[in-house]
């Protein structure tokens, strides 16, 4: 078997030795083809030159950022993506079922079983996960700030600007237009868009069980004081997640997101970026062809 694989330098566990680490276990399982060891905001531009030279596989090593860029680059492509979790959590690679040892994943892909799979879209932009809107993002861009200034390790950081987040933040009137029919105007702190559904209850909490269903996740989260939204987060780390926390929109396949300000932050599968008004959320049925298990095996 024959692929061109990206390694993101700077993916979650990748660490200095990464494309050596990469290269012995696609050895190990016989996938031939160069490694190359890439920044991350070039591997969607390198898989586009890929496919336009006639790549049949192309093997992306990091996180779900990494996975993300990747996946839009092959998508409605043909070409399939291979996945090496080197990332912190992996959540695409989970909900495929795809090992986290790199070894173990090396021999899924040299399996070769493909399957088609859905993507998501937000203006344009593809997303194998999820995107937010309200608090998480600005979340994210706390931390960041955190550890970039400060040192402060990934966990700490989003501890203290959950914190933070909460104390200052306010919720948004956001105008839904489902399917390009019903609106809903509604004040809320954190807006959910996923691709496919996400399951909140343990022992699948946060996790999906499908990724071909054709449909969005779409929860927007209740109105709360900051002592409300605190137990509603906490509840949903645990997987112990009220119906009075979140309301769920069914059947979603659009989804325009409006609002009376210029501006907003979004997170798109773990990256933040500000964005003009309005806001297009597609599903995009089958548009990845990824190499994984079969489903139950």
């Amino acid at each position: 078997m024959k692929a061109i694989t990206l390694v993101n330098r700077r993916g979650g566990r990748a660490g200095a030795d990464a494309r050596d680490r990469v290269s012995l276990a696609l050895t190990a399982a016989g996938i031939e083809g160069p490694v190359e060891l890439i920044d991350g905001d070039q591997l969607a531009a390198r898989a586009r030159a890929a496919v336009d030279h006639g790549a049949a596989l192309v093997i992306a090593a990091g996180g779900d950022g990494s996975q993300s860029a990747v996946a839009g680059a092959l998508a409605g492509t043909g070409c399939a993506l291979g996945i090496l979790p080197l990332g912190t959590l992996n959540h695409l690679a989970r909900d495929l079922a795809i090992p986290s040892d790199l070894d173990e994943a090396a021999a899924v892909i040299a399996s070769g079983h493909r399957r088609r799979i859905d993507l998501a879209e937000m203006n344009g932009k593809i997303f194998v996960n999820n995107s937010a809107i309200g608090l998480y993002p600005l979340m994210v861009l706390d931390r960041i700030s955190q550890q970039v200034r400060l040192g402060r390790s990934k966990r700490l950081a989003m501890m203290v600007a959950s914190a933070r987040t909460l104390w200052r933040f306010h919720d948004q009137r956001l105008r839904l237009t489902v399917n390009n029919g019903e609106q809903e105007l509604l004040d809320t702190p954190l807006l959910f868009v996923g691709n496919n559904d996400y399951r909140l209850a343990l022992p699948a909490a946060g996790r999906r069980q499908t990724l071909d269903d054709g449909r969005l996740c779409v929860m927007v989260m209740r109105r709360k004081g900051v002592l409300g939204l605190l137990a509603a987060m906490a509840r949903a780390l645990v997987g112990l997640t009220r119906p009075d926390d979140m309301v769920r929109l069914d059947n979603v396949r659009e989804l325009r997101v409006e609002s009376v300000q210029s501006r907003v932050t979004v997170s798109v599968d773990g990256e933040t970026c500000a964005l003009d008004w309005p806001l297009t959320y597609r599903i995009l049925p089958g548009a990845l062809t990824v190499i994984a298990p079969i489903p139950g095996a």
